[in-house]
C-alpha cells in the first residue's frame, strides 16, 4: 500500500503543477511570448490564457506602456571644437512585443547607442551657440533618426528630449561675463532714458506751468486795471453828482499831506505849490464862516470883475479867490530845491 500511496501523492503533485502551468493570467498592458519547443507560437495579450504544460514555455513578459529612460550625459564636440555634455531623455513604447524580442538582443541599449551616435552627427554640424538655442531642432532630428531605426524593433519612439547641456568651465565663465555685461548695457540704456524722458516732462511740466502763470498774471492785470478804471469812474462821477466846492476840495487836499511824510525811509519831502492856495481857501471858508455872526466887519465893496484869461487844460484847475469866486490865473511860484554839496 505504500508504494500507491507515494505513486498517488507524486501524480497529485504533478497534477497541480502541471494546471499552475496551465493557467497563465497576463496583467493589462502587458504581453507574454510563448515558446514550443524552442520556436515562437503566440503572444499572450491580458488576460486569462492556457497553454500547454511542459511544452508551451513563456519567453519573456514585455510591459506595453510607456517608458522613460534617461541616458547618462555624453561628450559630444561641436563644429568650433567645443566639447559640451549632453543629457538625454528618451520617452519609447513598444508595439510589437515579438519584434522587440526577437529582432534586437537589448532594445534599451540599442537605443542608447543610436542616440549617442544620431547626437554627435547633428551637434559635430552645429556650433555652441546654435547648439544651446536650437533645441527643438535637436530633438526633432534625434526623434526622426530614432523613429526610423527603432520601428523594425517594434518600438516607437515617441519623444526625445535634451535633460541638459554643459559647456566647458572656462566657456560658462565667458558666457556668464558676457551675459552680465549685456545686462549691466540694458540697465545704463534703461537708466539713460528713464533720465531723458524724466527731464522732458519735467522741462514741460515748467513750460505749462510758466505759460499758466503768464496767463494768470496777465488776467491778473487785466481785472486790476479794469477795477482801478471802474474805482476812478465811480468816484468822478460822485464827485460831479455831489457837485463838491472849492472848500471841500481844499479839506480833501490837506488830509493827504500827512500821507507825504509817512516812512523811515523819507528824509526831505517837498511841499508842493498849490498848498498855499488850498490853505488860502480854507482860511476864507473859516472868515465867511465867522463873518456871518453878530459885530462882524462890513463886507469889502466887490472888485470889478477880471478880464478873463483863457484856460489851458494842461495846466491844471485855476486857483479861485474865495472873496470874490472869480478865478485868478494861475501862477507858478518859484520852486525851491536843496542845495546838494558837491
Amino acid at each position: 500500500m505504500e508504494p500507491v500511496l507515494i505513486v498517488l501523492i507524486v501524480l497529485v503533485v504533478v497534477a497541480f503543477i502541471a494546471l499552475i502551468k496551465t493557467i497563465q493570467v497576463i496583467p493589462q498592458a502587458s504581453a507574454a511570448i510563448v515558446e514550443r519547443f524552442g520556436r515562437y507560437t503566440r503572444t499572450l495579450s491580458a488576460g486569462l490564457n492556457i497553454v500547454v504544460p511542459f511544452i508551451d514555455t513563456i519567453r519573456n513578459r514585455i510591459d506595453l506602456r510607456e517608458q522613460v529612460v534617461p541616458f547618462p550625459p555624453q561628450p559630444v564636440i561641436t563644429s568650433d571644437n567645443l566639447v559640451v555634455n549632453i543629457d538625454t531623455v528618451i520617452y519609447y513604447q513598444v508595439t510589437d512585443p515579438r519584434a522587440a524580442t526577437y529582432e534586437v538582443a537589448s532594445y534599451i541599449q540599442a537605443i542608447e547607442q543610436l542616440t549617442v551616435t544620431t547626437l554627435r552627427n547633428i551637434i559635430g554640424s552645429m556650433d555652441l551657440e546654435s547648439t544651446l538655442t536650437s533645441r527643438e531642432v535637436i530633438n526633432a532630428g534625434l526623434r526622426g533618426v530614432l523613429d526610423e531605426a527603432t520601428g523594425r524593433w517594434g518600438i516607437r519612439v515617441n519623444r526625445v528630449e535634451l535633460k541638459a547641456i554643459e559647456p566647458p568651465t572656462s566657456i560658462q565663465d565667458s558666457m556668464e561675463k558676457q551675459m552680465r555685461a549685456d545686462r549691466d548695457k540694458r540697465a545704463a540704456i534703461l537708466t539713460a532714458e528713464g533720465a531723458r524722458q524724466a527731464q522732458i516732462l519735467r522741462a514741460e511740466g515748467e513750460k505749462q506751468a510758466a505759460v499758466l502763470q503768464a496767463e494768470g498774471e496777465a488776467q491778473a492785470a487785466v481785472l486790476k486795471a479794469d477795477g482801478e478804471a471802474a474805482a476812478i469812474r465811480t468816484v468822478f462821477e460822485a464827485i460831479h453828482e455831489g457837485d463838491a466846492d472849492q472848500k471841500l476840495l481844499a479839506y480833501q487836499y490837506l488830509q493827504t499831506l500827512p500821507e507825504l511824510a509817512k516812512g523811515d525811509a523819507n528824509k526831505l519831502w517837498i511841499i508842493p505849490s498849490e498848498v498855499g492856495d488850498a490853505l488860502k481857501g480854507l482860511g476864507g471858508a473859516f472868515q465867511g464862516v465867522t463873518g456871518g455872526g453878530n459885530g462882524a466887519a462890513p463886507a469889502a465893496p466887490a472888485a470889478p470883475p477880471a478880464a478873463r484869461v483863457p484856460v489851458d487844460p494842461a495846466a491844471g484847475p485855476r486857483p479861485v479867490d474865495t472873496e470874490n469866486k472869480t478865478a485868478r490865473p494861475r501862477v507858478e511860484p518859484t520852486r525851491q530845491y536843496p542845495k546838494i554839496d558837491e
